[in-house]
């Protein structure tokens, strides 16, 4: 692996979106643009329409899609069980292991994830990482919640929570027009991909907006123990489950490389709501997204080749 092709790979798939990011940060610091808002727009409009046009242009298999959901699963199931263990045996407090649990199991799929496979892997690929992408926000919403909560969520109100996500009836939406072979009016048709293309640079530009919020924390340990497991074995757990399940071609790029992203930003909104270490939560956001190109570089050429 010569420094060439890793500083190509660098250049032509990860430069692009930390500037991008960059930009947002510097909005938001110095325009003190209000992420939830924006991230409000993404998350209700933006989000649902770019996942509905990767599964109608794609027309992904149901088999290969549950498949990526089921690893998904496992993927987030398998960085819990170890993070529980490691953060266990090191004897953390348990605001600190509620925390990195939640930063640890939950990887940026979204606003980093999908431009990455997008610019890494091409459109085909693009359309697993929006599965791998749906799956993880539900289990965020539900696993996540009822983790944050430690144990005390009404379930009610997280399954009812569920059909708040509108990525979901995105899927769903998709997969009726694919099975019934509706064909969609030409206007409406191309309202969606024109808010599709606009979908990732904004992701990109929210990415950066969110980081200026980071504040540091003194739980050191605690912090490098979730960046390192988030950067480094989540990379290998994929990698192994795939191929457990057989997995190959553009669902292995996809999969492999979701998996391997740094920390999800929505972290913070767990953190603050549940009473969390909110400090320890956006630190090990914002250092494992900045390292994360040292880690995804390399990745990114073992998976091209």
């Amino acid at each position: 692996m010569s420094f060439y092709v890793l500083a190509s790979t660098f250049a032509n798939n990860i430069l692009p979106i930390l500037l991008l990011g960059a930009a947002g940060f510097a909005l938001g610091k110095l325009l003190h643009i209000e992420s939830r808002s924006l991230g409000r727009v993404v998350f209700y409009v933006f989000s649902p329409v770019l996942i509905f046009d990767l599964l109608i242009q794609n027309r992904l298999d149901w088999s290969e899609a549950l498949s990526v959901m089921v690893l998904t699963i496992c993927i987030v199931v398998t960085m819990g069980v170890l993070t529980y263990l490691l953060a266990s045996l090191f004897k953390l407090e348990r605001s600190a292991m509620i925390a990195i649990l939640i930063t640890t199991m939950f990887a940026n799929t979204g606003n980093y994830g999908l431009p990455l496979v997008s610019f890494a892997f091409g459109e085909q690929a693009l359309s697993y990482a929006g599965i791998y992408f749906v799956t993880t926000t539900v289990l965020f919403y539900t696993l996540g919640v009822f983790i944050a909560s430690l144990g005390h969520m009404n379930l009610k109100d997280a399954a009812l929570g569920l059909f708040r996500i509108p990525t979901m009836y995105a899927v769903v939406l998709a997969f009726v027009i694919i099975a019934l072979e509706i064909q969609i009016p030409g206007p409406v048709d191309r309202a969606i991909e024109l808010a599709a293309n606009g979908t990732i640079p904004l992701m990109l530009i929210l990415l950066g907006v969110e980081l200026t919020r980071v504040e540091f924390s003194g739980s050191l340990r605690a912090m490098q123990l979730s960046v390192g497991l988030r950067l480094l074995v989540a990379p290998f757990v994929a990698l192994l489950l795939t191929g457990v399940f057989d997995i190959q071609g553009f669902a292995r790029q996809a999969s492999v490389t979701e998996a391997a992203m740094p920390s999800m930003v929505s972290s913070t909104v767990l953190a603050t709501e549940y009473n969390l270490d909110a400090r320890l939560v956006t630190a090990i956001i914002f250092i494992s997204t900045i390292l994360s190109p040292l880690t995804l570089t390399p990745l990114l050429v073992f998976l091209g080749r």
